[in-house]
């Protein structure tokens, strides 16, 4: 008789606790199976980067390799009298001895030379000095200067030279109609004391927006908890710019000092331009136009082949040189 109530206590457990399983085990049964995950294709990043890289083959690395093979070689006339045939045969390094046996070679960088000390200094230091001008507190119509300052680098290389040109010239020159005026005679842009200036005035007034771009997007991702911790030690406007802002964008100038020293070492268009308005600049008056010279003038493609891995290997040893002393540089003060 006593068992009677335990037996049914546990009857009524087990009879209770049978919907709570079967309930359980019916939500186990319901609940969606978690969806197995698509395998990503690993072709799928060479996809979007095949393009590219196709171009580059196509239109840079394949021009450059044959540039290096026609350096080594030369053109031959054979057959003899005007019905010879011209076959290129191997040279060896004929053609970069004689590239280096060419005076106006070493004039042409001579010129590159003084043409570089100015246009890359003044360059930098107007990009810098716009930059930070424009970083100051409280500066207004920010944007309207930066576009005003950027315009320059959207006019083509040649059209530049185009508008100064004739505002060189002493029959058009709006400067030396003034100077004249006041008896003073006129400038000598197009002259041999002021022919490197002018040139170098092109190419400042072109470069300085793009790189006053770089050096001015370098300043606004400076914390401005720095400025704050400096103005409460007592540092005014012109102290944090020189102490604070100039250290913090040394990479951005490093990397706009490439970009110009790379421009100079390019430079054609500006003196190529000017050419018909004066008789200083000659035909081989910078390396590019010997390179021109040689390819279309003089028939000498192999010549102007070696000329051209000569420069290309020159732009890239100077690149390098820049970039080790920036990181010689950068070592030193994090030591």
């Amino acid at each position: 008789m006593s068992a009677t109530p335990a037996s049914t206590a546990a009857t009524r457990t087990g009879t209770a606790a049978t919907p709570a399983g079967a309930a359980a085990t019916r939500t186990r049964a319901e609940a969606p199976r978690p969806r197995k995950r698509r395998s990503r294709t690993p072709f799928a990043p060479y996809v979007f980067v095949g393009p590219a890289v196709v171009l580059f083959v196509l239109f840079m690395l394949l021009p450059i390799l044959y540039a290096a093979y026609i350096s080594f070689t030369a053109y031959k006339l054979e057959g003899g009298g005007i019905l010879g045939t011209k076959v290129q045969v191997f040279a060896g390094w004929d053609n970069y001895i004689a590239v280096f046996n060419d005076p106006a070679l070493g004039t042409g960088f001579w010129h590159l030379a003084l043409y570089s000390i100015i246009a890359v200094p003044v360059t930098l230091g107007l990009a810098l000095l716009f930059a930070l001008l424009l970083d100051t507190p409280r500066v207004r119509a920010t944007r309207f200067a930066q576009t005003a300052i950027f315009i320059p680098y959207a006019v083509p290389g040649v059209i530049a030279a185009l508008l100064w040109g004739f505002m060189y010239l002493p029959s058009t020159s709006p400067f030396s109609f003034i100077t004249e005026a006041l008896g003073w005679g006129t400038i000598p842009f197009l002259e041999e004391s002021g022919i490197y200036g002018s040139i170098a005035n092109i190419a400042i007034w072109g470069g300085v927006g793009f790189n006053m771009i770089i050096i001015y997007t370098s300043l606004r991702s400076i914390p401005t908890e720095i400025y704050e911790a400096a103005r409460i030690d007592g540092a005014n406007e012109a102290q944090i710019a020189l102490r604070v802002k100039v250290p913090l964008v040394v990479p951005a100038l490093v990397l706009t000092g490439i970009f110009s020293v790379i421009g100079a070492l390019q430079l054609y268009s500006e003196p190529t331009t000017l050419k018909p308005m004066t008789d200083v600049i000659s035909q081989t008056w910078v390396p590019l136009m010997t390179i021109y010279r040689n390819a279309f003038l003089t028939d000498d493609l192999p010549g102007a082949a070696a000329l051209s891995v000569l420069l290309a290997v020159g732009t890239v040893a100077v690149s390098g040189l820049v970039l080790w002393i920036s990181g010689r540089r950068n070592k030193g003060a994090q030591s």
